[in-house]
């Protein structure tokens, strides 16, 4: 599969990306979207973007005193892929305060235009260096595997991106919670692990972890490698969502969001307003 990152030339000067990267801190401090960088800066590459997805991580950290506990691989189903309209995965950052805690209240109007996927996060036990990484290096290095709710969100108007956009906003990321029931993977065959997603009650969709490039440990191996070509290393500790089983659907202030995976257990996701979430 090609990396995200292969693009040999870059379109973006230095004060292009840095304006780029701005306006999307703004909007995260505003809530206000923005057009898509792909129709404000046309020469806009994946290698652009994922600068421009640094140079936001790179802020969060020095400025504003968050910490990386992890990253996300977006884009790896069909489905979601048909859903945004594009043809490969992506990664993303996730820092500690993106982590909510399952059955405390969600702040909603924290987010511009929500939703929610199922996935199965993965927990390392040890360090995972690409590029060169195996499916059996990243089996030894999963301390454990947890149900998840991944929240996705846009800072781009109306979730019209093309795959540079959702790269430069760090892979649509929004907030995560995980279960609390960890599971080895010895216990469980990833690929075939189903899930049903009900929201207020209501099953909304359904899927299982092959849709994550055939096994959520595919996509972790996927992120290893390309992270790896950039000199990261995935951490003793991190959380890695590999992508979602289903469809992304929306969710708002009252909704109650519940993934059910087999032999993984249940994780819900509870969304109120910021005011009555705090």
């Amino acid at each position: 599969m090609p990396s995200p990152i292969a693009d040999p030339e870059s379109g973006l000067s230095p004060d292009e990306r840095a304006a780029a990267a701005g306006s999307l801190r703004a909007a995260y401090r505003s809530r206000r979207p923005v057009p898509p960088l792909s129709l404000t800066y046309p020469g806009l590459t994946a290698e652009d973007a994922y600068a421009v997805q640094l140079l936001q991580a790179d802020a969060w950290q020095k400025e504003d005193g968050r910490v990386v506990k992890g990253h996300k691989v977006g884009l790896t189903s069909a489905a979601m892929q048909r859903q945004l309209g594009v043809d490969q995965p992506d990664y993303g950052h996730l820092t500690d305060d993106m982590f909510f805690l399952e059955g405390q209240p969600v702040p909603a109007d924290r987010f511009i235009s929500p939703k929610a996927e199922p996935e199965i996060a993965f927990v390392l036990d040890k360090p995972l260096a690409g590029p060169g990484v195996t499916v059996a290096d990243a089996v030894g290095a999963v301390a454990y595997v947890l149900p998840a709710l991944e929240i996705i969100d846009s800072r781009i108007a109306d979730w019209k991106i093309t795959l540079a956009d959702t790269i430069a906003d760090n892979a649509s990321s929004g907030g995560v919670v995980l279960g609390s029931r960890p599971t080895p993977l010895n216990a469980v065959d990833l690929r075939l692990t189903g899930c049903v997603l009900h929201r207020g009650g209501q099953l909304v969709a359904s899927g299982a972890g092959g849709a994550c490039l055939g096994s959520p440990l595919n996509a972790l191996v996927w992120l290893a490698n390309t992270v790896g070509a950039l000199g990261v290393t995935l951490q003793a500790g991190a959380v890695v969502l590999p992508g979602s089983v289903t469809a992304a659907v929306p969710v708002g202030p009252g909704d109650t969001v519940t993934a059910t995976f087999a032999g993984l257990g249940p994780v819900t996701a509870r969304f109120a307003r910021e005011e009555a979430a705090a």
